[in-house]
């Protein structure tokens, strides 16, 4: 069965994006050159997003589709119409991606939305993170980590600097359990 993980990018304060969904902060980080994202893409069979990152990821590629040849599927609560590899669904978040864990024997990549990452982490389906921390203070945004019912116990793996970027590795070791008290 296919394990969850997250891999992306947020600012210092914990932001996905700034509050008009702009990435320009990220685009501006100086990598050197650096980049973990070719070996994590390799361990993807199935891509997750919402649909506004779908269609601000699109845009950038140009004409170019985006994960061309793999799985994409993209949560709207509009009517789409589904391409090659990419399914619009709607629905509960939990039961879509067990369907999909089950289909496939590689890692499901949840790239980016806290409204898709929150109820997944309240069902204890996140097993890995590959979180890049930006040395930028956005103040307001869309947060990856969204106020919920969860609690991890987190183990780092690796950390790994890439130009102005540090990426932590991080798996999950349990869930924590809230104290009665």
């Amino acid at each position: 069965m296919g394990q969850v993980v997250f891999y992306g990018a947020i600012s210092l304060d914990g932001f996905l994006s700034d509050e008009n969904d702009d990435l320009q902060w990220l685009f501006d980080t100086n990598l050197n050159g650096q980049s973990t994202y070719e070996t994590f893409e390799k361990q993807i069979s199935t891509f997750v997003m919402g649909r506004k990152t779908f269609e601000v990821a699109q845009k950038l590629m140009g004409e170019e589709m985006l994960y061309a040849g793999q799985e994409k599927v993209i949560f709207s609560r509009g009517n789409h119409m589904s391409q090659t590899d990419t399914t619009y669904v709607s629905g509960n978040v939990v039961d879509i991606i067990k369907d999909y864990q089950k289909q496939t024997g590689d890692n499901i990549w949840v790239v980016g939305g806290g409204s898709i990452l929150k109820p997944l982490l309240e069902a204890n389906m996140v097993d890995e993170f590959w979180i890049q921390i930006v040395p930028v203070l956005l103040g307001q945004g869309k947060r990856l980590f969204e106020p919920g019912r969860y609690r991890y116990r987190l183990q780092v793996v690796e950390t790994t600097q890439l130009g102005e970027m540090t990426e932590i590795h991080l798996k999950r070791v349990n869930v924590i359990k809230k104290s009665l008290i």
